[in-house]
């Protein structure tokens, strides 16, 4: 039960996101199976779709706006304020995650990049915006990989000739399946960081205390 208790956010976020990949492959299932019926062409079995463009596309296509998004968050909110806002900084005052790691590291706690010192400390200190923007790095190279893929199956249906990684990557539908999702994570991100100034939910660290003054900035 401590497990639980202790890792319960992560659990329950995991548990929701096999989930609903779960469903979203069976409805994918469905529908490419419905576009070969269109075209004359036998359905394909689940597995075989699991590993179809069709499906990884997708996949990876909203992978890649969730990365762009959380990178350019940690990324942003070093450097920018809105103040009264609980996903920022106090513009006023200097914050707990602006002190300087050489400052701990006689810690016996601390993390051993900050022990060690040098070039491992340095990295270390922006490690977590630096593995967000290569997860999305390598989720943009899937989406195109797959996304082209599913392309020239699309275009064999149709009996039009197949195009290389490099044509589909200048492509408008690549590029229109990209900006869908990068603009809506942005917005999305942006009515949070405005709503956390007016409201509230008591509990959570993404929120003020209920009864903190809209002007308080940081959560």
């Amino acid at each position: 039960m401590r497990t639980i208790r202790d890792q319960g956010l992560t659990i329950v976020l995991t548990a929701l996101s096999l989930l609903t990949i779960g469903g979203m492959l069976l409805s994918g299932w469905s529908v490419y199976n419905d576009q070969l019926s269109e075209h004359g062409s036998a359905h394909i079995g689940l597995a075989d779709y699991a590993f179809s463009g069709h499906f990884l596309s997708a996949i990876f296509e909203n992978w890649e706006s969730e990365f762009l998004q959380m990178s350019a968050y940690v990324m942003l909110t070093a450097v920018l304020f809105q103040r009264g806002s609980a996903e920022s900084k106090d513009p006023d005052s200097t914050a707990a995650q602006d002190q300087d790691p050489r400052e701990a590291q006689d810690k016996v706690d601390a993390p051993w990049p900050v022990r060690v010192g040098g070039f491992a400390r340095a990295l270390y200190s922006y490690s977590l915006g630096l593995a967000l923007a290569l997860l999305f790095i390598l989720s943009f190279v899937l989406h195109l990989r797959y996304s082209a893929e599913d392309a020239n199956a699309e275009a064999f249906m149709h009996g039009q000739p197949p195009v290389s990684l490099f044509e589909h990557l200048g492509s408008a539908q690549f590029w229109f399946e990209s900006l869908q999702n990068w603009q809506s994570e942005f917005l999305s991100t942006a009515i949070l960081v405005v709503l956390s100034i007016f409201l509230r939910f008591r509990g959570s660290p993404e929120s003020k205390p209920v009864a903190a003054p809209h002007s308080e900035t940081g959560s």
